[in-house]
């Protein structure tokens, strides 16, 4: 595939601070691509910077090929979109913000009504366009917000945090919107997060800034499986233990990590290790778990937190693990501190740092 936006060296500078630096990066035609990292490394500026909204203060961005200066940039504009964070639509309907941009750009009656029905399809918003978009939901606006940018139909499509603080039902349109439009229209999308496995789930190659520095590049599989230590220290992983590994007859490995607890691992490793599950990766019961997971424990519960659509539960079975479920399962159940609990996980979910 052919490269479809290149960032050589860019570094920019908001007075005193670097917000980029050094930063050279390629996005491939009709691929997904992340950039991954915590609330001020860098993102927003990037995707600012692809998009030519602003300027980099040093370095050359490139889109198919050609340099982007003074003559070239508003037609560099044209040809991607952005969605920002922080939706701000317009206090009229959601059609009208839909047609919008669709009729500063003289499209046809005919087809600005086709343009926004097709994306509110996409979006699953069909019926709504009568309604005032102010008044809907968190969620609802921001798939109005995605829906405008889509009727353009630009080449690249700039996603910054587009599910940030969004209820799971929302979350899930939004992904899978996502995922769609790049499959059936060959949208190139550059999406921005700090949603670790989102970013695993959805895209195929990724970038990992902290403090304005790309400090690693390469296919999700490279960046998410084989943790590195910039990750660990970004993500703050949980359920991080380090113990002594030896390799099983069946191939698996098992690591005493202390207290009595062993943890099985798909991995053939031996000797000293660290390794980790995410909470997500953790199955939770009242009863004794009947499943293929190599590693069950019992434990009780020790602290819970609550996290708007989900709980993160702390739980002692010999060694502390954190598990998130979410608040209907948690409901459901009827979990409080002290409740006694099952959990489990696949030899497949550990994974080393």
């Amino acid at each position: 595939m052919k490269q479809l936006i290149k960032l050589k060296e860019v570094t920019k500078h908001y007075g005193e601070i670097t917000a980029l630096d050094d930063v050279s990066l390629e996005v491939k035609e009709k691929e997904i691509f992340t950039v991954l990292g915590p609330n001020g490394s860098g993102k927003t500026t990037m995707l600012r910077i692809m998009a030519s909204i602003i300027e980099p203060t040093s370095g050359e961005v490139f889109f198919s090929g050609e340099k982007i200066n003074n003559s070239n940039r508003s037609q560099a504009r044209k040809r991607s979109t952005m969605v920002f964070q922080k939706t701000a639509l317009f206090n009229t309907t959601v059609y009208k913000n839909i047609a919008y941009g669709l009729k500063l750009r003289k499209f046809s009656k005919k087809e600005i009504v086709e343009r926004v029905e097709n994306v509110l399809d996409l979006v699953k918003l069909n019926g709504y366009e009568k309604r005032l978009a102010k008044k809907l939901s968190g969620g609802e606006q921001q798939r109005v917000s995605l829906a405008r940018a889509l009727a353009l139909n630009s080449e690249l499509l700039l996603l910054d945090e587009p599910t940030a603080n969004l209820d799971p039902k929302n979350v899930s349109i939004i992904e899978e919107t996502i995922s769609r439009v790049n499959h059936e229209f060959n949208t190139t999308i550059v999406m921005a997060t700090h949603n670790l496995f989102q970013a695993e789930t959805i895209t195929k190659r990724a970038a990992l800034i902290l403090d304005g520095k790309i400090v690693q590049v390469g296919t999700a599989q490279e960046i998410f499986r084989v943790p590195s230590k910039h990750l660990a220290s970004f993500a703050r992983l949980e359920n991080v233990f380090s113990g002594k590994s030896r390799i099983l007859k069946e191939g698996t490995s098992l690591i005493d990590i202390g207290n009595g607890v062993e943890i099985e691992t798909a991995l053939k490793k031996s000797g000293n290790v660290t390794v980790f599950v995410r909470p997500e990766d953790i199955i939770i019961s009242k009863k004794p778990i009947s499943s293929s997971a190599r590693n069950v424990f019992k434990g009780k519960i020790v602290e819970i937190s609550d996290l708007e659509s989900v709980a993160k539960i702390k739980i002692d079975a010999g060694k502390q693990f954190i598990v998130q479920i979410t608040k209907r399962s948690f409901n459901d159940m009827q979990l409080n501190i002290h409740s006694h609990v099952f959990l489990a996980f696949k030899a497949s979910s550990v994974h080393t740092i």
